[in-house]
């Protein structure tokens, strides 16, 4: 299509009445689960629901994913995602996930180990966890929660 002096106007006409969030969006995360796991899909869209666009590969070899992207053993959950150049393990609030990409530490990824409580895309009595920000200066508490409220 050759771009026109009409289109060109319409073009701008219509990106100035987006949202101010729509220019602002989150990078894309790709997110390797189990295609039978229910939380996951729940984790999915707190983080569509929260800016994210979301790639799910559903993956049978889930553990061969965790061993490519050396998510330590202790800190595995049920699905890993990517998201630019760090991993995201388990169920890691969105608002974290923002901060954390908004401050860029040298880190490989963060992970939420197991699956607790109350977390998002879990159900049940919210229960107290950790955020474990990993990589090869070792690790550390990034956020501490207890289901999706930030302590």
């Amino acid at each position: 299509m050759k771009m026109t002096r009409r289109l060109l106007i319409q073009s701008v006409a219509t990106a100035a009445l987006l949202p101010l969030d729509a220019w602002a969006a989150w990078p894309a995360v790709v997110v390797h689960k189990d295609p039978n796991c229910d939380c996951c899909g729940g984790w999915v869209q707190h983080l569509e629901s929260n800016g994210f666009r979301v790639q799910v590969l559903d993956t049978a070899e889930l553990d061969r994913v965790k061993t490519r992207l050396r998510v330590p053993s202790d800190l595995a959950a049920c699905h890993t995602a990517e998201v630019e150049n760090y991993v995201i393990e388990g169920h890691v609030s969105a608002a974290v996930l923002q901060r954390f990409l908004t401050e860029r530490p040298q880190a490989l990824g963060l992970s939420v180990s197991g699956m607790p409580s109350g977390s998002p895309g879990m159900g049940g009595e919210p229960e107290e966890y950790e955020v474990t920000l990993f990589g090869p200066n070792g690790r550390r508490v990034y956020a501490r929660f207890k289901g999706e409220q930030e302590l």
